[in-house]
């Protein structure tokens, strides 16, 4: 099997020396999705629910550019910086079309730099 890196042409930029995805064996692998705005560079205005929706715009933006979609996503991560924003991100993630698998919504693992503090 062959493997392919893309670097997004309408995605964020990469900010190091990294493939924005690699496809193998038919499966894309994204790199890691912030919460920028592409013609900006910024984060924006909204603290992290503003960032989070950003970044799974930016998602939808690079799975575009391959040919694919939110219906195609297979698993989810989720690093927030206060978990305490845990309940409103995971409740809004629905709104950004991760559409249901037949028996829920895709896998997710999420977690926060506060909790690998002993």
């Amino acid at each position: 099997m062959e493997k392919v890196c893309f670097k997004t042409k309408k995605g964020p930029a990469a900010l190091g020396p990294y493939s924005t995805a690699t496809i193998y064996g038919g499966v894309i692998y994204l790199s890691g999705m912030i919460g920028v705005n592409p013609q900006t560079g910024k984060a924006p205005e909204g603290g992290t629910l503003a960032q989070a929706a950003q970044a799974f715009e930016n998602i939808k933006t690079v799975l575009g550019e391959l040919g694919a979609d939110t219906a195609d996503v297979l698993k989810t991560t989720v690093y927030l910086t206060n978990m305490a924003d845990f309940g409103e991100v995971i409740r809004r993630e629905p709104a950004w079309r991760f559409p249901r698998c037949r028996w829920g919504f895709p896998s997710r693992w999420s977690a926060s730099p506060a909790l690998s503090k002993p």
